[in-house]
């Protein structure tokens, strides 16, 4: 239902773009906020602390990590891959997530 109102709103000229919380959304909806949160660690890295690290030059390299999952670059808790997220709901997260993910 937000999503069919943020999508009315933006087509209707009533916001620029939808707001952040369309892909706070999107990420609950392929698991992300299980082991990830905008503004504090959980099982993974905030999303926040992620942008600071990574700048969207990286967006790609990013999106791979996301795809293939790995270990090491934030502990030695494994991200497991997400090979069955789509490549435009990767993007789209990965441009959220160094946007500032709010």
């Amino acid at each position: 239902m937000k999503s069919v109102l943020i999508s009315a709103l933006v087509a209707a000229g009533l916001v620029a773009s939808a707001p952040a919380f369309a892909n706070k959304d999107l990420a609950t909806k392929n698991g992300c906020m299980a082991c990830h949160a905008v503004d504090k660690k959980l099982v993974g890295p905030s999303y926040q602390d992620v942008a600071k690290k990574y700048k969207a030059a990286d967006a790609d390299m990013l999106a791979a990590k996301v795809k293939t999952g790995g270990k090491g670059v934030w502990g030695q808790i494994p991200m497991p891959p997400n090979a069955k997220v789509s490549d435009a709901d990767v993007k789209t997260l990965v441009t959220w997530i160094l946007g500032g993910a709010k």
